[in-house]
């Protein structure tokens, strides 16, 4: 069978990737496939059951006849509502599942990905990405597919039973397939189009948002709050106006496709009624007829509907499988050195990098620092201090030239063991949402109330009065942020050298940066 030309391989193998995510929950998805497969049938068999009730019981008045089919389509009623309960409690469970592994697997991901790549995008965007893109896949690869089911039954079931009692009148449906496809391909490319231009506009909206939050001190100490408002309502009303293209194309979708199954279902009750009257279709056949007309009319509507969604969601999927393709950082190679513990003898030896290729920050850095020393690098802003200290981590790998700590390249050590002997004091101390208790040991989880009480004169952090004691054995999350920010500030600085206190065979050379 050939493909339209419509489905790319781009299209097919995005498709493939979506559905990937279902495979773990294949069981429950495919129970859920089998109760509405059974719930749809018997939706098909009420049409045929009307048209006997008209014919056989109120045209030729069979009392005792009419009892019966009205018992037979209350049990058909309670079943099919049954197997629904079924079919949409399991589907719902299977959704939420996926959208949560999904979300899951991307944060997994976005924790491995290099420095790098999160310094070339806006973290509002990548949020952006994670909540709202990851909605959109699971609608495809969970409901998707079941209405597709569904609406598929519901359209070959109705034409062939509409074949059966009158084929004159089912050419009449015949006739309105092709356009709506065509419709549907051409309003669903659009919309596709205008989905991915939405979510987009959504993003610089959430980036807007978090910078500004991230920056609130900012704005107000230079009085920019007038500035933030008009900046973010300058984004929320671009997000609107893209957000209104769509809703206008699909105002015009809809109702075209409504238009298109309506006045099929007109010219088919006119010849139908011609053809009661001529003697050559019973009343119960045309009531029949109507119902499988509209069964079919939903079908190929929906259809239409579907494949625009689809397009709308391929869109959000690429976007994440951007962060799920990015090339994460190896933390742990087979060939890599693990250091048992460091000495602490530092060498940068003609160490050039750029953020850009042809935009060096660094050239030519040449320094060496022993066991036990501390150093001070200063400068102007933007010289290249942070980014300087940021290589020996490795959060960035150096353009040219060779860093060595204890004489070893620091590329051929075991990145995650290489970063567990570092402590790193930013010039920004950030808090988790957590506990202060849990914040401070956060470099060694295990560590206990007595491993944090000898941290504390080690690093100079004033004793913390009873008050802030309590806070860190309980979980208030908000008290204890705004209890370590503001009453014991000095503490809330150096909690983050209590957060990986240096390795006890480690000769605890320093960096200090500033200006």
């Amino acid at each position: 069978m050939q493909i339209p030309k419509f489905i790319t391989p781009e299209i097919r193998s995005d498709l493939r990737r979506m559905m990937a995510l279902v495979a773990p929950y294949w069981g429950r998805f495919a129970l859920a496939a089998f109760l509405l497969i059974v719930s749809t049938l018997i939706g098909l068999a009420l049409p045929w059951a009307i048209r006997i009730l008209v014919d056989t019981v109120i045209v030729a008045g069979n009392q005792p006849q009419l009892d019966l089919i009205a018992l037979g389509l209350l049990a058909l009623f309670i079943a099919q509502s049954l197997l629904s309960v079924g079919n949409t409690y399991l589907m719902a469970q299977v959704g939420q599942r996926v959208i949560a592994d999904f979300r899951a697997q991307v944060h997994a991901q976005l924790t491995g990905l290099p420095l790098r790549f999160f310094a070339e995008r806006r973290t509002g965007e990548i949020v952006s990405r994670v909540s709202n893109d990851v909605t959109l896949v699971q609608e495809v690869v969970t409901e998707t597919p079941i209405n597709f089911l569904r609406q598929i039954i519901n359209l070959v079931g109705g034409l062939v039973l509409m074949l059966v009692m009158n084929w004159q009148l089912t050419l009449i449906i015949f006739a309105i397939i092709p356009p709506i496809i065509l419709v549907g391909v051409l309003f669903g490319r659009r919309l596709q189009s205008l989905a991915t231009a939405a979510q987009d506009r959504i993003a610089d909206t959430t980036v807007t948002l978090e910078e500004m939050l991230s920056g609130i001190r900012v704005v107000k100490s230079f009085a920019r709050e007038a500035f933030e408002k008009g900046r973010f309502q300058q984004n929320v009303e671009a997000a609107y106006q893209t957000t209104m293209q769509r809703v206008r194309v699909r105002s015009v979708f809809i109702p075209l496709i409504s238009f298109l199954g309506f006045g099929a279902l007109t010219f088919l009750l006119w010849y139908g009624g011609r053809l009661v009257i001529a003697g050559t279709l019973t009343p119960g056949e045309l009531v029949a007829f109507l119902f499988y007309m509209m069964m079919v009319a939903g079908p190929l509507g929906e259809f239409a509907g579907l494949y625009a969604r689809v397009r709308e969601a391929l869109g959000a999927g690429r976007r994440l499988f951007e962060i799920l393709d990015a090339e994460s950082e190896p933390l742990e190679t087979p060939d890599a050195v693990v250091p048992s513990a460091l000495r602490g003898g530092v060498r940068f030896e003609n160490v050039s990098f750029g953020y850009q290729p042809d935009q060096p920050i660094l050239k030519g850095i040449s320094l060496e620092v022993q066991p036990g020393e501390m150093i001070a690098i200063v400068g102007p802003s933007g010289v290249g201090k942070t980014t300087l200290v940021n290589l020996l981590p490795r959060f960035f790998d150096a353009t040219t030239g060779v860093i060595e700590i204890d004489s070893v390249d620091v590329r051929r050590y075991n990145l995650r063991a290489l970063r567990e002997q570092m402590g790193l004091v930013p010039q920004e101390t950030f808090l988790f949402g957590g506990t202060v208790r849990e914040n401070i040991a956060y470099g060694k989880m295990d560590a206990s109330s007595a491993d944090l009480e000898a941290a504390r004169p080690r690093r100079q952090c004033p004793r913390l009065h009873p008050g802030i004691s309590r806070r860190l054995r309980n979980a208030g999350r908000r008290e204890g942020r705004q209890t370590l920010d503001g009453t014991a500030p000095t503490c809330r600085h150096r909690a983050h050298v209590a957060q990986r206190p240096a390795h006890p065979h480690f000769g605890r050379s320093h960096f200090l940066v500033g200006f």
